[in-house]
This record gives structure tokens, C-alpha cells and sequence, in this order.
């Protein structure tokens, strides 16, 4: 089987080749932790824990690693207004965040480092830094130059001469460029650390590289996150690996694209920021997950009445084909939990550049072929067990929440009543058990 990706770092579609055979690492940049998240902030956890689902069904040990920024100007700001300190603040925002991720069903990750855990590699990573000369020291603080390697701009394909130093990067008269960035700054607030240099802490830039040299031991086979991490964050991480490690931290690097809430982009300022626990509790947990999926991962992506809707009906259809197949199988004798031969299309299509929208398509193309076996008097069990089995997987990898119902002697026999009942047109009675099945989430 052959697994395509495509790799941010050269714009093409690549065949993936793991590092390690049988192994991948991967690491997503996670969120900073002075606020609730939106919905926005759910797509990179959501694609990427199918991405590691798709990869583990598939036979691949997969160590994904995601982070918590815990140490930022916004989170020591935070923490002065409410009289408190940053461990509170961070502390409550990232119950907030894994209570989302829970909800959405996302695997737990291999390991979900801190970067106030990581302080002393940070220090030692950025001091190294500037023993090669790929950093220097100014009124106590110490950047990054990037004029200290060849390639600066490989990622986001930018270039210094084009790049406009007073709009999307800070300037600063200590720089010795415009485009060169705080690795350590000093600072008169909030938590500290004691270094060489001055008391302070680092820059935003250095904490994933530094996390991923100490938890991987060097180069990983993915990196991502969302686009908008592309310039400056992920090129700035890549320029620091290559003056460390001279490589380019990871072989392949994906990037989620945007959320627009109503074709419009989503901020404060326009009042329509739709928090993601909010979202959940409307809307349900899986209508969410199974809506940040059905778009190209790489697209922008609208949340709308009209996609909520959808997502709805698509979830209905998947509810009903599951409930009958596992009742019609349960009833017959037969077996709730097997290998299918269904998946291969499905399989394709998660190979090709993680297309879940296609994947999705396949899961529905499944239920409309089961549908048409479970209409028949004479349905075949072993092919019904079959879509099942396929149906499972394919409920597994896009992370949904579907159990399989093991019905007692009691529950089959109230149930064989239900179909008496239908069959005599005993309708008052039929009724009087449906809803009791119903109940029980049964029917």
C-alpha cells in the first residue's frame, strides 16, 4: 500500500516513507493556554488524530506528540488581571482544551509536553545557538539571525528582501536585521527564569524544536499544524534546526487550512467566535468532529447552518444502518466483531493525501449497499456481517462514537415481540415496545 502526503516544505505530493519501518512520529503544534478554544482551534487535533487513527488501523506504531504553550505574554497578562498566577491560568485552560478533545473523541496523545517542563533543554538549546554563531546577544537578549543560514524563507517561500519588516514581522532597533527573532527575552513581569543572559523567557519559536530534539532525539517524519503556523512559526523553527541539527526538523510537514464561520473569517471583532465547548454541548460532539472532516483538510473550511445540517443527515444515516446491522446480526446468531473485505476504497482514499471527503463518500456508498441487503427477506448474514465489520472501521478511524450493542436474552427476546407485533399488525403494541427499544437505544 502506498501512502501520499503533501509536504508543505516542497508543495508536492509525496510518497510517505517513514523513518523507522513499521514506526512514525508525529508532532503538532498545540495551543496556547489563556482562553477557552474555538471551534476554530479544534480542526489541527481533530485531522491529525485521524491521521493517526488512519495510521495505526493501517499497522504503523505511531507516537503523535502535540504541546502546551504554558509560558506567554497573553497567559502572564491574563494572570495580572485576575490576580492570580500563570500555573492557574494555564492549568484551567488546558482542562478546558482536553475536556473538548475528550468530548470530540480524540485518541490521548504519546505525550503532551509543557514548555515550563522543558526550560533548561530550551536554555541550553538556545545557548548552543549561539556558540555555532546563529545567534547573538543584545542588551541582554538574544536573537536569531537569520542570515546565518543559506535557506531561510524554504518553508513559507519567502524572501528577506521581500518581506515587509513593518508589517508581518516585529521590528526592533537591538536586531541586526528586521527579520531576525527573539529566542530569549528579558523581562520585567511574570514568571522568570535566571540565565546567563538576563531574567526572562524564551520566544515562542524555540519551544517545538527544543521539545522534539528531547522527547524524539532528532529528525521526526511529520510536523503540522494549522497554515496560519506556516510563516513565522514553522519557518522559524526549521531555521533553528538547521543551525542545530542542519536539517529540517521533519521529512514531511502538513498544514490544516482555516475555519470561516458563515463564508466570513471567524474574529472578535466581527462577534461571531463560536467557542468550541459551546459548539459541542448545541450540536453534539460528533456532528462537530464529522463536519472538521468532510473538507480537504488543505481547504478552507465553512461552518454554516447548511454544513451543520448535512453533517446531520449524513450522522443519521450512519446511526440507522448501525443500529439495524446490529440488531438484524444480533437476532440471526451471528458475529458483531470481525475483519472486513470492505475497506479497501475507503483505505484509497485516507492514502490519498488523507481525502476524507472521499473516505466519507465510501463510508456512504457502504450504507446505501447495506441498506439495499437489509431491505431483502432473504438477506445474506455474512454479507450484513461484513459491512458491519467495515462499518466499524470505518467509524473507528474517523472517530466517532458508535458502540457495538451486545443484546441480552432479554432485550433479543423483546425484540423478536417488536417484529410479531409489526408482522400481526398489532400497532398499538409495536408502539408500546418501540418506544421501550428506543429507549434503550435499541431502535
Amino acid at each position: 500500500m502506498e501512502i501520499k502526503f503533501y509536504n508543505s516544505l516542497t508543495n508536492k505530493l509525496e510518497t510517505f516513507k517513514p523513518i523507522k519501518d513499521g514506526e512514525v512520529s508525529i508532532y503538532c503544534c498545540g495551543p496556547t493556554v489563556y482562553n477557552d478554544p474555538h471551534i476554530g482551534n479544534m480542526r489541527p487535533p481533530v485531522i491529525f488524530d485521524t491521521l493517526v487513527r488512519f495510521l495505526k488501523y493501517v499497522g504503523y506504531d505511531v507516537k503523535f506528540v502535540s504541546n502546551y504553550t504554558d509560558v506567554d505574554d497573553k497567559i502572564i497578562n491574563k494572570a495580572i488581571q485576575e490576580n492570580t498566577n500563570e500555573l492557574e491560568i494555564s492549568t484551567r485552560y488546558i482542562k478546558a482544551y482536553r475536556d473538548c478533545l475528550n468530548s470530540l473523541n480524540c485518541l490521548p496523545a504519546y505525550k503532551n509536553p509543557k514548555v515550563t517542563e522543558y526550560m533548561d533543554d530550551i536554555i541550553n538549546y538556545i545557548d548552543n545557538l549561539v556558540k555555532v554563531g546563529s545567534a547573538y546577544i543584545e542588551n541582554d537578549e538574544v536573537y536569531f539571525d537569520v542570515k546565518s543560514i543559506p535557506n531561510y524563507g524554504q518553508l513559507s517561500k519567502v524572501k528577506l528582501d521581500e518581506l515587509d519588516a513593518g508589517n508581518r514581522i516585529a521590528t526592533s532597533e537591538q536586531k541586526h536585521n528586521p527579520y531576525d527573532f527573539l529566542l530569549w527575552k528579558k523581562t520585567e513581569k511574570g514568571i522568570k527564569w535566571s540565565t546567563k543572559w538576563c531574567d526572562g523567557r524564551p520566544g515562542w519559536h524555540t519551544e517545538c524544536c527544543v521539545m522534539i530534539d528531547s522527547i524524539f532525539g532528532g529528525k521526526i517524519d511529520i510536523h503540522g499544524g494549522g497554515h496560519d503556523l506556516i510563516f513565522p512559526h514553522h519557518e522559524n523553527e526549521i531555521a533553528q534546526a538547521e543551525a542545530t541539527n542542519h536539517n529540517t526538523i521533519a521529512n514531511y510537514w502538513i498544514h490544516n487550512g482555516m475555519m470561516n464561520i458563515n463564508s466570513e473569517k471567524m474574529s472578535k471583532s466581527l462577534g461571531n467566535v463560536i467557542l468550541a465547548k459551546d459548539g459541542i454541548n448545541e450540536y453534539g460532539a460528533d456532528i462537530i468532529r464529522l463536519l472538521l472532516l468532510n473538507c480537504q483538510y488543505r481547504n478552507i473550511l465553512n461552518f454554516s447552518d447548511d454544513a451543520i445540517k448535512d453533517t446531520k443527515m449524513t450522522l443519521s444515516k450512519i446511526d440507522n444502518v448501525w443500529k439495524q446491522l446490529n440488531l438484524k446480526i444480533a437476532v440471526s446468531g451471528g458475529k458483531l466483531k470481525g475483519k472486513s473485505t470492505l475497506m479497501g476504497k475507503f483505505i484509497d482514499a485516507l492514502s490519498d493525501d488523507i481525502n476524507l471527503p472521499n473516505a466519507i463518500t465510501e463510508l456512504l456508498d457502504l450504507i446505501k449497499a447495506a441498506n439495499v441487503e437489509l431491505r431483502k427477506q432473504d438477506s445474506d448474514i455474512k454479507l450484513l456481517e461484513n459491512y458491519f465489520y467495515a462499518l466499524q472501521d470505518m467509524i473507528y478511524v474517523l472517530g466517532l462514537h458508535y458502540d457495538v450493542k451486545i443484546l441480552d436474552e432479554e432485550e433479543l427476546n423483546l425484540y423478536k415481540e417488536y417484529l410479531d407485533a409489526k408482522t400481526n399488525k398489532n400497532f398499538e403494541k409495536s408502539d408500546e415496545i418501540r418506544k421501550v427499544l428506543t429507549e434503550k437505544s435499541i431502535l
